[in-house]
């Protein structure tokens, strides 16, 4: 039986992450954190102070990280970096590297390499228009900008309280047209995508609508 592929694209801050999660715990298969990896990619970039737009050296540093599940949970290089990943200076960060084609090629084969292997719900930008064409079931979330602003600066108060809720509104407005308009996989809902807007619904409504389209597309695969 070919592994299950469940992708949820999306732009940042639009609860991916946490969607993508709970299904995976509910599918009970692993969840892959794409973002994680493109942060992963920065962090070690800003550790060993390397410019974001040095393609050559920045993609030395993605060729060395490790990625791969331990009960269904995503290791880099054998371990779980926490919160160190979710700062908003390796956000921003991320989302530069992430307009890298050299770097997108090689994180692509690193997920494809653990879909390979596993059943997952993958969450990210570009995972069911590029990354998994033809995956079983593929979603995209969005929500305002209002929306999304207010949710991460809510997840900020736990690594930086001091954050600006218009200074994170304004990364957001930038980031989206900045994933918009690059030319390496730019954001857009795959042609058979279910698009979910959540500005207006909670967590478990999205995980219910999320849970029942698998449901069906799974029984027609069938």
């Amino acid at each position: 039986m070919k592994p299950l592929i469940i992708t949820i694209d999306g732009p940042a801050g639009t609860g991916k992450s946490t969607a993508a999660k709970l299904l995976a715990s509910r599918l009970e298969i692993p969840f892959l954190d794409t973002g994680a990896m493109y942060r992963a990619v920065a962090w070690r970039c800003l550790r060993n102070n390397i410019a974001f737009d040095d393609e050559k050296l920045v993609a030395f540093q993605t060729q060395t990280l490790q990625f791969d599940f331990s009960n269904s949970h995503l290791l880099i290089d054998g371990a779980d970096p926490g919160e160190e990943l979710r700062t908003q200076e390796v956000s921003e960060a991320a989302s530069v590297i992430a307009t890298l084609q050299t770097v997108r090629n090689l994180l692509v084969d690193q997920q494809r390499k653990l879909a390979g292997v596993y059943s997952l719900v993958t969450e990210g930008r570009d995972q069911g228009t590029v990354v998994f064409p033809n995956a079983t079931c593929k979603f995209f979330l969005t929500a305002t900008a209002q929306t999304r602003a207010q949710r991460r600066w809510m997840d900020l108060q736990k690594t930086d309280p001091a954050a600006s809720k218009e200074v994170i509104l304004k990364e957001i407005q930038q980031r989206d047209e900045r994933d918009r308009n690059r030319k390496a996989a730019p954001l857009k809902p795959a042609a058979d995508a279910i698009v979910i807007d959540n500005s207006e619904k909670s967590l478990e409504q999205v995980a219910a609508l999320l849970v029942e389209h698998v449901k069906q597309a799974t029984a027609s695969e069938a």
